[in-house]
């Protein structure tokens, strides 16, 4: 008989385009192989609606709640506040996978939970009943990420952010110690929640993210899609997420200057904020908006730039652009977690002068061997099949495991 899995996620897991739903889905359908999954999971958009049937042929059964707009997302947080508590959790809370969860844990058919995200941790928090393996996967410490929106905001969102970071860490501790085991994306994030919340150091793992090396290959035909006879620098990414945002206006307007038009800069990605569509009027640079594919940009840009200011866990953006072979130029706040030696595998540069010398370096010819040495480096380090091996570890109770997680 199949072990049966009940498979909470913050956000629709398909399809898989961007950060955190790529990891989901590549973990959800790695389990349905050995496992029956139940899935239940939020959505913020109604177009993702069309892709349930595609869950439906994966799982037992799938059970999709809109969580309502932005404005109606924010009204529920701010309507469930209580103090102590993280905004987060009230902005990801939906009475009805709530109910449909508690309905399918008094089934007591399951024999464990998987948890995506700390927000979804107060569907599964306390419930259960005994030999039931709950696991969560925190991917990142995200109070960090409100922490460092604190630092550099003006009141009174500096003191938003920052009761959301203080709020955020202690019940990223209380879900830990409640869940038998908490994942995070990296073992350097793994390490720095450790540090943060010691009483639970000794129920933590990580499994590393991936990138999927057949899709993100770059002896696939493209076409390209740049006009521009000068070479083009890519930057890939959801651009309404603020450490995007910020990463290509910095890049734009303190990094671009230093190049004196030696290159263009081309920024891809959905729903580009209204800061990033100015960027446009600047000389040189270009805004796509959403395409149908990333890869032709990357596989025809000179370079691919990663330089984030705030940045948690491993960057798929980084991953993705390394598989196709091309150079890469990432902050060290977006080299965390990779599993590649800089100079030899990836450029890692701090500060603007620092960037533009590095991007220099490429256009110029320095590094030939960067690309290949790049996508060895993830093929070695970053291949889904491999990285979800310690998946399958974490799934397992503790006296049942028959490896070792390292």
């Amino acid at each position: 008989m199949s072990r049966r899995l009940l498979f909470l996620c913050h956000r629709i897991p398909y399809p898989p385009e961007k950060g955190d739903k790529i990891r989901a889905w590549h973990m959800l359908e790695h389990l349905t192989r050995s496992w029956e999954v139940d899935l239940g999971c939020l959505v913020d958009d109604r177009a993702d609606f069309d892709h349930v049937p595609t869950l439906e042929r994966h799982c037992a059964t799938v059970e999709a709640c809109w969580t309502g707009s932005r404005s109606e997302a924010a009204f529920r947080a701010l309507r469930q506040l209580r103090p102590g508590r993280p905004l987060s959790l009230g902005w990801f809370h939906e009475a009805r996978l709530q109910r449909w969860v508690e309905a399918q844990l008094d089934t007591r058919r399951h024999d464990a939970v998987f948890v995506y995200s700390s927000a979804m941790a107060p569907y599964a928090m306390g419930a259960g009943h005994p030999g039931l393996h709950r696991v969560l996967d925190m991917v990142d410490v995200d109070s960090e990420k409100w922490r460092a929106y604190a630092a550099d905001a003006r009141p009174p969102m500096r003191q938003v952010w920052a009761r959301e970071a203080r709020t955020l860490l202690a019940f990223e501790r209380e879900a830990a110690a409640d869940f038998d085991r908490t994942l995070f994306v990296s073992a350097a994030e793994a390490a720095h929640f450790a540090a943060l919340a010691p009483e639970c150091a000794d129920r933590l793992d990580h499994v590393d993210n991936g990138v999927a090396l057949a899709r993100f290959d770059p002896a696939l035909p493209t076409q390209s899609p740049y006009s521009g006879e000068r070479p083009a620098i890519v930057f890939t990414g959801t651009m309404d997420y603020r450490p995007n945002v910020e990463a290509v206006a910095w890049f734009a307007r303190e990094v671009m200057p230093q190049l004196a038009g030696r290159a263009e800069f081309h920024i891809v990605g959905a729903n580009p904020a209204p800061a990033v569509r100015a960027l446009a009027q600047l000389p040189g640079i270009f805004v796509t908006g959403t395409v149908p594919d990333v890869r032709p940009y990357i596989a025809h840009a000179a370079v691919a730039v990663a330089p984030l200011r705030i940045a948690r866990g491993i960057q798929n953006k980084v991953l993705e652009a390394m598989a196709m072979g091309r150079p890469v130029v990432a902050s060290p706040e977006a080299y965390e977690g990779v599993r590649a030696r800089p100079g030899r595998d990836i450029l890692v540069a701090d500060g603007a002068a620092e960037m533009a010398q590095r991007v220099t370096e490429v256009l110029d010819g320095k590094h030939p061997e960067l690309g290949l040495a790049g996508r060895a480096a993830v093929m070695a380090g970053h291949d889904w099949r491999a990285t979800l091996r310690r998946l399958d570890l974490a799934m397992e109770p503790a006296g049942a495991r028959s490896g070792v997680l390292v």
